[in-house]
């Protein structure tokens, strides 16, 4: 897909013509192709050992109760987006903190660490300042050094399929 996409750059380049940066829904098209559940169990349960699993901070788990309650705490659907962007880009790079460059996820969690870059590109006009406090203190708490000593242990997959789950409940509607 991303050769695709490439080609398409090099055309407009020869062309002369300015090529736009994919938009969010482009970038969460991308990644839900990647997300795919057979990429997911291949890569994140098969190829790793049985009951593997990452430590994680207990903020770097998103599932979709949590976006229920955050809406319903009235929290809006940009800083949750913005929270979850955050989030998952954690999360894949967890995972990839664990692997060698041999293994054979190492590729696959590279494309989609390129995927969360571009995307984080989209996301750079926010400022913590600009989303609601409850959202702000969760990512400045993802990114926090010193909170390992609220970690806990789930398997690479799941963090995959959390990631897509309320990526869908995000961008299904506006994309």
């Amino acid at each position: 897909m991303q050769q695709g996409y490439a080609a398409v750059l090099c055309v407009l380049a020869v062309l002369g013509l300015e090529a736009a940066a994919p938009g969010e829904c482009e970038l969460t098209r991308l990644l839900q192709d990647k997300l795919q559940y057979e990429m997911r169990l291949q890569y994140m349960k098969h190829y790793f050992p049985i009951d593997y699993t990452v430590q994680v901070q207990y903020e770097e788990v998103l599932r979709p109760s949590n976006i229920t309650r955050l809406r319903n705490g009235t929290v809006s659907e940009a800083a949750l987006r913005y929270l979850w962007f955050h989030v998952s880009s954690q999360a894949v790079l967890r995972i990839r903190e664990v692997l060698p460059e041999k293994h054979p996820s190492w590729k696959y969690t590279q494309e989609l660490c390129q995927l969360f870059d571009a995307l984080g590109e989209e996301y750079s006009k926010y400022r913590q300042t600009d989303v609601e406090t409850v959202v702000a203190d969760l990512v400045m708490l993802i990114h926090s050094a010193g909170a390992e000593s609220r970690s806990k242990a789930v398997r690479p997959k799941a963090l995959l399929d959390n990631c897509l789950k309320v990526m869908r409940m995000l961008y299904g509607v506006p994309c």
